[in-house]
């Protein structure tokens, strides 16, 4: 094959190798994600991935020695695979998850798929520039050309992509550029018009095919997730952070982080009620409260029936939340409209390292509502550092309470943390309620010294009373406490036992 002036070879190659980079990347970016979001468990998630990605191009490099003919054909054949095939992959990942039960097949077959793909190709372009250059100017620059394109792609993907243009959209919009690339790699035949004819149309095809998926995305995404829950999905939101989902059916409200269930409307009452007013009504003062997590507000409802109250310090990581529980007139009437309250300060960080470096005045109740620890980077928010660093940040007769799952579905899970707290100095006082959405829930009460006896709780609770509030206190046999690890940093044992538990019991968080 006669081949285009060297003048004109190299810049559409070397765009190539960028190019190449940058979207091999985002695919393993959006794979991961939606592992994470999906499955739980970031890290193992990116770990596989990462690990298989990385191998499978390995395997296509080896691949390549076996294409010895027609190098630019097969090499523009290849790009317009990887187009189709990344920037299908989050619909087709959607759809796994939604409509089958072999989402981890899908997903790493996928990726598998690409990363074969994409390591073909970096060998075959420099094969194809090695007669014009020298082989260490050349791999020099493929390669640095190679690393620049993958630093744009870990910039762009959490920073842009993901916040403001979504998973399927981003796939679609990078499977185009591998596409264009490929057509603009046509341009390099010379006397072959007929081949380069050929891929010309293909390059024009696949364009249109992502084009039209792009144009149909949202409502193909608004279809999948309708048809991943019971309900009829009325807001469906991805942040940098999570998949927030409303459904609404009869007047039940439901919020769904990542697939998993947050709240019922019909029963949050319970649940919010028993993780606050017991610690409230332990504090001799409550006048200065912490809320960690709990962006839907709900908590805050309840603090606020207390009047003692002067202020309440909210911090939830995602401000995508709270603004959907402060602005949105149905779901701020929810939380009785408390995130606008005059005595509430919401503030976006993460608790973790807010807790961290907070130097102010030290709170009477602090109350954490974070979701179940399912991963390692909400496993950190349950360790024995973490409640170590609160100790400074609550008052000397303060109260702690923390949401700490399920006492049957996962109670190795639930002791675990009672245990974790208690290791630190913490005086704890486990307890349960019933909430119908959820089951038989956990929480846990810790002090730093004798907490004395419970105050009257307010008037006009819909779950709790004085008398009903002791019985929370009180474990049934099968629910008595079990010999478990402290939730360390350096092991998260937590969340192992967590996800082990829930599965023995044949159910998913």
């Amino acid at each position: 094959m006669r081949i285009a002036k060297e003048v004109d070879i190299r810049r559409p190659l070397f765009v190539s190798a960028f190019v190449i980079a940058t979207c091999g990347l985002v695919y393993e970016l959006i794979a991961g994600a939606m592992a994470s979001y999906l499955l739980g468990d970031s890290v193992t998630q990116f770990s596989l991935i990462i690990g298989i990605y990385l191998s499978a191009m390995g395997v296509g490099a080896y691949l390549s020695k076996f294409i010895d003919r027609h190098l630019l054909t097969r090499f523009v054949e290849i790009e317009l695979a990887v187009a189709v095939i990344g920037g299908f992959e989050a619909l087709i990942l959607s759809a796994a998850f939604a409509y089958t039960d072999s989402f981890r097949v899908v997903l790493f077959t996928l990726v598998s798929i690409i990363g074969m793909l994409v390591g073909m190709e970096l060998p075959l372009l420099i094969r194809i520039l090695e007669t014009r250059d020298s082989l260490k100017d050349l791999v020099a620059r493929v390669f640095f050309l190679d690393y620049i394109g993958a630093l744009l792609a870990s910039l762009s993907f959490p920073l842009l992509l993901l916040p403001h243009v979504g998973m399927l959209r981003s796939a679609l919009i990078f499977g185009a550029l591998n596409a264009l690339v490929a057509l603009w790699t046509t341009q390099l035949f010379a006397g072959k018009r007929a081949i380069a004819l050929r891929l010309r149309i293909l390059c024009c095809l696949v364009l249109a095919a992502l084009g039209v998926a792009y144009a149909f995305a949202g409502s193909v995404e608004a279809r999948i997730d309708a048809d991943l829950f019971a309900d009829p999905v009325v807001m469906s939101k991805r942040s940098p952070y999570q998949r927030l989902t409303i459904t609404r059916r009869d007047g039940d409200t439901r919020l769904f982080i990542n697939g998993a269930l947050q709240f019922s409307s019909i029963d949050e009452y319970r649940y919010h009620e028993a993780l606050v007013h017991p610690a409230m009504s332990l504090s001799k003062s409550p006048e200065r409260i912490l809320v960690l997590g709990g962006g839907d507000g709900m908590a805050v409802r309840e603090t606020l029936k207390w009047p003692s109250v002067n202020s309440i310090t909210l911090i939830d990581l995602d401000p995508m939340m709270t603004e959907m529980f402060t602005d949105h007139p149905e779901l701020s009437a929810l939380n009785a409209y408390a995130l606008t309250d005059s005595r509430v300060e919401t503030i976006n960080a993460d608790a973790f390292h807010w807790v961290r470096t907070y130097e102010g005045e030290p709170f009477d109740v602090v109350i954490i509502d974070f979701p179940d620890p399912n991963n390692f980077s909400l496993g950190k928010l349950y360790s024995n550092l973490f409640y170590r660093m609160l100790m400074p940040v609550m008052s000397e007769s303060g109260v702690l309470a923390v949401q700490s799952t399920s006492p049957i579905y996962s109670p190795r899970a639930f002791w675990c943390i009672a245990e974790t707290i208690g290791h630190e100095g913490f005086q704890t006082q486990p307890y349960h309620a019933y909430v119908p959405a959820f089951g038989e829930w956990g929480f846990v009460l810790a002090t730093k010294k004798d907490p004395g006896v419970h105050r009257r709780l307010p008037e006009g609770l819909r779950f709790l009373d004085d008398e009903s509030l002791s019985l929370l206190f009180v474990f049934p046999v099968d629910l008595q406490k079990k010999e478990v690890p402290i939730n360390r940093m350096d092991n998260q044992a937590l969340v192992r036992l967590y996800e082990e538990d829930w599965r023995s019991m044949g159910r998913d968080r």
